[in-house]
């Protein structure tokens, strides 16, 4: 069997929809500039690396609607825990057909605290997405899918294997509208189409951790308001007008306020905007 066919028929098995393959080398062919760092390529990590494969899991829409919040911090957890052990079951899968492969892990850092001096992990799986046709950027420094907009989560595998890359998508999935940058409760964001844009990632880093002192970290605002992603209909979301606060929204903000309130330490922030 063709690896290719034995690793999409192995995702299928497992409930991932989503994956693509790309070669190496083009790390080495710079999309945009700035672009990543040398020390940042797959071969930088993994020598031996001709692949990256990578993987993504979706968060559902009305759990991220509630963010911050217990429910979001918990389906965040669950799905950076199913990306980490379906890597390494894709890794262990390639080693067992005589290719050796590694998984790197969806959150290579120990900490908040971490972040907060060096907010920066040793891989970006973000752009092993782009480069393997899984999405495109967003002004929110997020990749950007058909399936879920931002609202997707990445695993990736380098492997010894030669396998076809996936075509790229030439034209941008963002919308420009700015609701992400106008939704930033610090402010992160730029009004410039990545990579001109840049995200203030102290900023996030410090709000993460202050969201995480009280149990409903992260953030998961700038991805609740995107309006791409065709998890929106399937949501009956399609208006992204149901994050202000006015009366025919109301049900909703009934329901985001119920879970806001249990299960974290929660707090009355006169200076924190609600979207």
């Amino acid at each position: 069997m063709i690896i290719r066919d034995l690793i999409i028929r192995t995702c299928t098995d497992m409930g991932i929809s989503c994956v693509g393959c790309a070669d190496v080398s083009r790390w080495e062919q710079p999309l945009f500039s700035p672009w990543v760092p040398e020390s940042f390529y797959p071969t930088s990590i993994y020598p031996e690396a001709r692949t990256a494969v990578v993987i993504g899991l979706p968060v559902h829409l009305p759990v991220v609607e509630t963010a911050p919040s217990i429910w979001y911090r918990e389906e965040y957890k669950v799905v950076n825990s199913l990306l980490d052990q379906n890597t390494w079951r894709l890794a262990t899968l390639l080693n067992d057909q005589g290719f050796p492969s590694v998984s790197i892990p969806r959150d290579g850092y120990g900490s908040i605290n971490v972040l907060q001096k060096n907010p920066v992990a040793f891989f970006s799986h973000r752009h092993a997405a782009v480069l393997a046709g899984l999405g495109t950027f967003g002004r929110n420094n997020m990749v950007l899918t058909r399936a879920w907009g931002p609202r997707v989560r990445f695993g990736t595998v380098l492997t010894t294997a030669r396998i076809d890359s996936d075509p790229l998508i030439e034209t941008s999935l963002c919308t420009r509208c700015n609701a992400c940058i106008r939704a930033c409760p610090v402010q992160a964001l730029e009004e410039e189409d990545y990579p001109e844009s840049t995200t203030n990632k102290k900023a996030c880093a410090y709000r993460s951790a202050a969201l995480n002192a009280e149990y409903r970290s992260p953030c998961g605002v700038c991805i609740k308001v995107c309006p791409v992603g065709a998890d929106r209909e399937f949501y009956d979301r399609p208006d992204i007008r149901i994050y202000e606060e006015n009366g025919s929204w109301n049900r909703y903000h009934k329901a985001w306020a119920h879970v806001r309130s249990y299960g974290s330490d929660t707090k009355a922030h006169s200076d924190e905007r609600e979207f």
